[in-house]
């Protein structure tokens, strides 16, 4: 295939059309990726320690000053490496709105949901995620498949930003295709109490593997409460005559199946949480929440 016939098959998060590159920040991974920086500011009630103490700023009365408006003004900032395009294969490289909006829900519940808690994040991609939740939990795994320097892009980023990094921090290879995960990994899922998942739908039959990894997670005690971020991508079909969301509906036809007989804990969670990072939270985000018998 030809390099022209390639970059037809290359895809661009919209999230670099308004985030920042730091120029000045060299990527570790490939010379050919972007360092993004993702400004944030921290809500009021997040437990300070000693690396996240200069990060909050407050007014003359000791409030926590939050700027509410779509696009905020930058107080602190995640750096993450990522690449400007890539193969459907390998979107993982980049950052999608999911990801953001599941940084923002963690960041508003970390001290109530995530505090000294073991932490798993599935389809991991860059790692912002999961860098997030180690600000609040005692553990965090961070796990993608280990294709395209995933996983080598995750340990970067997470070094390139371990003044937020409170929690144990390690990555490890999963791959919905595999009937068999690593030891390791097998271990810690006896002890892990949330899962996040942002932006994993982009392929039915990943879809399909994906779903079945849930299943096999939520059978692993404890009681697990995974949080599933996503965003609806709407195209113009002609068989249907109308804008549709296929992937979307294949997730819930594939998830509502699976959960039939469960006793799963199932609901969609408002968007309407504060917005720390600087994106644009489009109403086609939505989370659920799953919680295990």
């Amino acid at each position: 295939m030809s390099a022209e016939r390639e970059d037809e098959y290359k895809v661009t998060s919209e999230i670099h059309q308004n985030s920042k590159v730091d120029k000045s920040a060299k990527p570790i991974v490939s010379p050919e990726n972007v360092v993004t920086k993702f400004g944030f500011k921290l809500p009021s009630n997040l437990g300070v320690n000693s690396k996240q103490e200069h990060l909050i700023r407050t007014d003359e009365d000791g409030d926590f000053i939050l700027d509410r408006s779509r696009r905020i003004e930058q107080e602190d900032a995640i750096l993450i490496e990522q690449s400007h395009s890539t193969t459907l294969e390998l979107v993982g490289l980049q950052v999608w709105r999911g990801a953001l909006a599941l940084a923002d829900f963690v960041l508003f519940h970390g001290q109530s949901l995530f505090k000294d808690k073991v932490v798993l994040e599935l389809a991991s991609g860059t790692g912002l995620t999961s860098i997030v939740a180690a600000m609040f939990a005692k553990e965090v795994i961070c796990t993608d498949v280990d294709i395209g320097g995933i996983l080598n892009l995750i340990k970067a980023n997470a070094t390139r930003n371990s003044k937020y990094v409170s929690a144990e921090f390690t990555v490890d290879g999963l791959d919905f295709y595999a009937r068999q995960w690593s030891n390791n990994l097998e271990a810690k899922l006896t002890e892990v109490s949330i899962v996040l998942v942002a932006d994993a739908i982009y392929d039915n039959d990943l879809t399909e593997e994906f779903v079945k990894t849930l299943v096999k997670i939520l059978s692993i005690p404890p009681k697990k409460t995974i949080f599933i971020a996503l965003e609806k991508r709407y195209v113009f079909t002609v068989s249907d005559l109308e804008c549709v969301a296929p992937c979307y509906e294949h997730f819930l036809s594939c998830f509502n199946k699976a959960r039939s007989g469960s006793h799963w804990q199932v609901n969609q969670i408002p968007i309407d949480f504060p917005q720390y990072f600087n994106y644009d939270r489009v109403k086609e985000l939505v989370l659920w929440r799953i919680i295990s018998e």
